[in-house]
């Protein structure tokens, strides 16, 4: 492919897990990719920067730094083709115990990151007819316990995707979401304990975590030409956790 004519793809929370999958999958797939991430250390572990990806270490929850961060990204290559709004922030409590900082700090990253980052992006997009991919959470389609700040935030990226659709489809910009169920990252590993994997394992169809890879390719497939007539919709990728209805025992992380 002539190189400028290349697309980019940014990716937000790049460093690890489902960003790194998605970075990592575009790269394949022919893409320039900018990897954003606050995380420096883990960005400079990937020994990543090449003619066709790049490491920007911003915080997107940060509002004095976006511009910086999209006119480095812009200095690198000059155009957005497709944004994926994907850092984000967990915080597990009960509405009790979840005070005003654990909820402003949640709402920060996965909120506001989504809002301004598809902002500053949107002048761009507008002339490569391009596209944003938010990821919410099934957390964001339905209730459980632990998870007033976190599922809150996942939704109102949901219904965010919505407005974004219905607006910016009249520039030829599409805006979908995308819903992970539960997924077999690090992290996950990390904080759950066997009761909550059973548990997962019993409510899920497929009987199973879905993976980092499964995730990445929900994304690009919505990213793609092979969606081009498809906005404003939400994809649940979580081997139908939300279509049964089953929820899962009040079980502490």
């Amino acid at each position: 492919m002539n190189e400028k004519k290349k697309k980019l793809a940014i990716v937000t929370g790049a460093a690890r897990g489902i960003g790194l999958a998605t970075a990592k999958l575009f790269e394949k797939n022919g893409y320039k990719v900018a990897l954003v991430d606050k995380d420096n250390d883990e960005l400079i572990k990937l020994r990543i920067d090449n003619n066709n990806q790049k490491s920007f270490s911003y915080d997107i929850s940060d509002i004095n730094q976006l511009s910086s961060m999209f006119s480095d990204i812009l200095n690198w290559y000059g155009r957005i083709d497709v944004l994926v709004n994907n850092a984000g922030v967990a915080d597990f409590g009960n509405i009790e115990e979840t005070s005003y900082e654990r909820w402003n700090k949640v709402m920060k990253t996965n909120l506001d990151g989504v809002f301004l980052c598809s902002q500053k992006a949107i002048p761009y997009l507008k002339e490569t007819k391009g596209n944003i991919v938010n990821i919410a959470s099934i957390s964001g389609l339905r209730a459980s316990t632990l998870r007033v700040a976190y599922g809150t935030s996942k939704a109102a990226v949901i219904q965010l995707t919505k407005q974004q659709a219905a607006e910016l489809g009249e520039f030829g910009i599409r805006v979908n979401c995308i819903a992970p169920g539960p997924v077999k990252t690090k992290l996950a590993m990390a904080v759950h304990t066997q009761d909550i994997i059973e548990a997962y394992h019993d409510a899920i169809p497929l009987n199973r975590y879905g993976t980092e890879i499964e995730i990445a390719n929900g994304i690009y497939f919505l990213a793609s030409e092979n969606a081009s007539y498809i906005t404003g919709q939400i994809l649940a990728v979580d081997g139908g956790f939300e279509s049964t209805g089953v929820g899962l025992p009040s079980l502490r992380i």
